[in-house]
């Protein structure tokens, strides 16, 4: 499946902040924005997340915007789900 992102770089936590006014999931990272470090956090913390590897979270577009669109392979319900929070 694939969602839009609003990624916040330099944040004091890694957190899922709420979607958007557009419908984007407001996502927060601790990580700068320097050298792609920003994309690594969010990939990793999605995966951790959604309980997937990091091979089935992918950006495919935005790689260097704050707006990313991102494909999860993966149940499509679950993901929306955990996204929420809800387990």
């Amino acid at each position: 499946m694939k969602m839009g992102i609003r990624l916040v770089p330099n944040a004091s936590r890694d957190e899922v902040a709420g979607i958007t006014e557009d419908g984007r999931y407001k996502v927060k990272v601790q990580s700068p924005p320097v050298e792609g470090a920003a994309n690594r956090r969010l990939i990793l913390f999605l995966a951790e997340r959604l309980g997937v590897s990091k091979s089935r979270v992918r950006i495919v577009s935005g790689e260097k915007s704050r707006n990313k669109v991102i494909e999860i392979e993966g149940e499509e319900k679950d993901i929306l789900r955990r996204m929420e929070g809800k387990t």
